[in-house]
């Protein structure tokens, strides 16, 4: 440990080693790392930062390994090759480093974001991934079988209530039996000009008509089996009987880390159904699993940040803060406060604090949009330090182009004053900060594109993002659905996923840098 090390990507190569019985300690500094603290829009793997720290163009591993099919393990390259690529990786390193980390010491907070959480956090994530959690497989294989029997039922009822069989899996057969054959009318399309079967289509479709609600039904348990019951249990270490999640420092542009292989992130919560896979992750004998959350954290962030007095006089008080919200926004006494009013009221308060407009409001409540601009006005009249916050925001990501958190780290958005950018739109700073939101949710993104239902926490996550990323009919001329604006290279920038692995370790795949667009 009095050795210290610098290194990219070092929790990697931690892993590596410690599958060898070595224990990597002195650990110093990461420049993976330390590119994410400073420029966490852009990629962090060596080739790109060399290149565009340094000025330097690297050997690549498929330069030396070659690619695709007739790629080889590193353990097969010739020696001297083997050589100067990894003489040639630590030599990058070290300059990278030595061009990277005055630039944050320079900056205190950014400083702190790097020393005092990145860093220990990776060796924390190094243990979390090593140790891995505990499944009951048996559990998870019952609950298969009894999804299969529900997800059979279905599919009989779907094809009695269409009056012949037909593949619930396949658009086209559903577009023939729900606009064709039962003769209900197409709300959308899709890019290609045929009738949309999306899950927002079914989901209205379904207020009226028996089979999209069966269908739906369908889709959301058939994901639950494919994704996790089925799924899970093959993915535990034979070794540890664990599953064994890697955890992302340097993925999501606000912050947060990204859980993979499997995601632990997005392990359904709000149905009765995925209650019971959480219920597979166990404990061993004599420990417990701890699970804790803050209260309305997102919104006593805002209240601290916005000092707006409404807002801090609310949690002084100890008050419901949706409920309070529901007093201003519906204008009703605190006792006459409805279930509904209070849920509508949540859907405003966390909504409208990450820029939820109006047509997103309106498609998460199902109310008109006049409606829920009025709503959204109440809001803010209501807790106008919140607005002022928001609008001085905007303005300091349009200075200097990025915002800040509370502790420093920043969110870039650097499109936000292109005059020529795709980003082209009277809203221009939310849809670049939406850009964000869909990093973190990539998976869903990934999800939409193959055309796969959506858990509760995808929908809610989905609601968001129409929010975010919707165009609004007068300015385009035209209503969009949230695929077609993803999917759209004119509204959504590029945005990598970078990791940058030692690859010279064969134990582990080598992902490559992956583009969502």
């Amino acid at each position: 440990p009095e050795q210290l090390k610098i290194g990219q990507n070092l929790k990697y190569d931690k892993h590596v080693l410690a599958n060898h019985g070595i224990a990597l300690n002195g650990i110093a500094h990461d420049t993976l790392l330390q590119s994410y603290v400073l420029e966490s829009h852009r990629p962090h793997n060596m080739d790109d930062l060399a290149m565009r720290h340094l000025g330097v163009k690297t050997i690549t591993f498929e330069e030396v390994a070659g690619k695709g099919a007739k790629q080889v393990g590193f353990n097969q390259v010739a020696l001297d090759v083997a050589t100067e690529y990894a003489a040639e990786d630590a030599d990058i390193t070290l300059q990278l480093h030595q061009a990277l980390h005055p630039q944050i010491t320079r900056d205190e907070k950014l400083n702190h974001i790097y020393r005092d959480l990145e860093m220990p956090v990776l060796d924390i994530l190094f243990r979390i991934e090593r140790n891995g959690v505990m499944l009951d497989s048996a559990m998870l294989q019952a609950q298969s079988h009894e999804l299969g029997q529900k997800i059979l039922e279905l599919e009989q009822q779907a094809h009695a209530l269409a009056g012949q069989p037909f593949n619930l899996g396949s658009p086209k057969q559903l577009q023939e039996i729900l606009f064709g054959k039962l003769g209900i009318k197409p709300l959308k399309k899709t890019p290609s000009g045929a009738p949309s079967t999306d899950e927002d289509v079914l989901q209205e479709l379904a207020l009226d008509h028996p089979l999209p609600k069966v269908l739906l039904e369908y889709r959301g348990l058939s994901k639950l089996k494919s994704t996790y019951t089925d799924k899970l249990p093959k993915m535990g270490d034979p070794a540890t009987g664990r599953v064994h999640t890697s955890y992302s420092q340097a993925v999501a542009v606000t912050g947060r880390l990204a859980s993979s292989d499997p995601n632990l992130q997005n392990i359904p919560v709000r149905t009765a159904e995925g209650r019971r896979i959480r219920e597979a992750f166990i404990a061993p004998m004599g420990s417990v699993i701890v699970s804790a959350d803050y209260s309305q954290i997102a919104l006593r962030i805002m209240a601290h940040l916005s000092r707006d007095p409404g807002l801090l006089q609310a949690f002084a008080a100890g008050e419901d803060i949706h409920r309070a919200t529901a007093v201003e926004i519906f204008g009703c006494a605190r006792s006459e406060v409805s279930s509904e009013q209070r849920r509508y009221a949540k859907v405003i308060n966390f909504g409208l604090i990450y820029g939820m407009s109006a047509f997103g409001l309106a498609s998460q409540m199902g109310v008109e949009r006049s409606a829920a601009q009025s709503y959204i006005d109440r809001y803010f009249a209501r807790y106008p330090g919140v607005a002022d916050y928001m609008q001085r925001t905007r303005q300091t990501a349009h200075m200097q182009g990025y915002v800040e958190t509370l502790f420093g780290r920043r969110l870039w958005v650097p499109e936000i004053n292109s005059p020529t950018g795709k980003w082209e739109h009277p809203d221009n700073d939310k849809h670049n900060l939406g850009n964000a939101y869909v990093l973190e949710h990539k998976e869903l993104y990934d999800s939409i594109r193959a055309g796969k239902p959506m858990n509760d926490a995808e929908r809610s996550a989905y609601s968001a993002l129409m929010g975010i990323m919707g165009r609004e009919a007068a300015y385009t001329g035209q209503r969009l659905t949230w695929k077609q604006m993803l999917e759209s290279k004119q509204n959504l920038q590029p945005a990598e996923y970078a990791w940058a692995p030692n690859p010279a370790a064969t134990e582990v795949p080598v992902p490559g840098t992956k583009r969502i667009v």
